[in-house]
């Protein structure tokens, strides 16, 4: 995991600082405190089980990287047809594996992307390889993916025309 999570922010590089991520699925935390440590300017954190949130609340106060987090505890597909948040950079989805919750997430972005990205914001999908498959999206561009191992980092962009 730590050479994917490198991986991602050599591939990110300066975007980072001073960019507004969402970090769903989020689990420990561990990459959007990253963000944060990189320079991030705010990391929404969300996932749906207590303990992760709990270990996310503890992994910022040990890393003293509170401020810029926001931790909450939702349902990620709760949470992004909510209409109440500012676009983001980079919106980071990174679920359970096997389950296809990766396939329903971007669906969701794909439905609206200009409302979930900045103009230049990325989706990135962290995956399984062998869940990898077709994709039939109509916003959404894929402009970059790469394979680590039984790691897969898929990188989206909204390819939406705007007036």
């Amino acid at each position: 995991m730590d050479r994917v999570k490198e991986s991602l922010f050599n591939i990110l590089g300066q975007d980072v600082v001073g960019a507004r991520w969402l970090d769903l699925f989020a689990g420990t935390g561990q990459v959007g405190i990253e963000a944060l440590s990189r320079g991030a300017a705010e990391v929404v954190f969300v996932d749906k089980v207590r303990p992760a949130i709990q270990t996310i609340q503890g992994n910022l106060q040990i890393t003293g990287l509170r401020d810029g987090a926001t931790v909450v505890q939702a349902d990620s597909f709760v949470y992004l047809r909510q209409k109440n948040f500012a676009p983001f950079d980079l919106v980071y989805v990174a679920p359970p594996q096997y389950q296809g919750l990766w396939l329903e997430a971007l669906a969701i972005l794909d439905e609206r992307p200009s409302a979930f990205l900045t103009p230049d914001g990325v989706v990135a999908v962290q995956i399984d390889p062998k869940e990898r498959q077709p994709l039939s999206l109509n916003n959404l561009l894929l402009y970059d993916e790469r394979v680590y191992g039984n790691t897969q980092l898929l990188f989206f962009e909204n390819g939406q025309v705007t007036d």
